[in-house]
């Protein structure tokens, strides 16, 4: 069973919205995943994705393949920093 990290539609027309999916490679694109590991809202302005990274590294070393776009986008979220904390004056 070949394992594809990717992408699935959620959103209505003309309203994006996708969730990171572990799927078996042949399944449809809105088919049942395998597990749900994120969101992705390219419509808004900041935090665009939210992902289980360490269940992205689970499913990699177990032999998923990311898509083009989900590779990108990983590594995007790997580069970000983590959430800033607030300094009290």
């Amino acid at each position: 069973m070949a394992l594809k990290i990717r992408l699935t539609r959620v959103g209505a027309v003309h309203q994006p919205h996708y969730r990171v999916v572990v799927a078996e490679a042949r399944s449809r694109r809105d088919g049942d995943p395998v597990e749900v590991i994120g969101t992705y809202d390219p419509r808004t302005k900041g935090q665009q994705v939210n992902l289980k990274l360490d269940r992205v590294d689970y499913w990699l070393s177990k032999g998923a393949k990311p898509s083009d776009t989900l590779h990108a986008i990983i590594k995007r979220a790997r580069r970000a920093p983590a959430a800033p904390v607030a300094a009290t004056a």
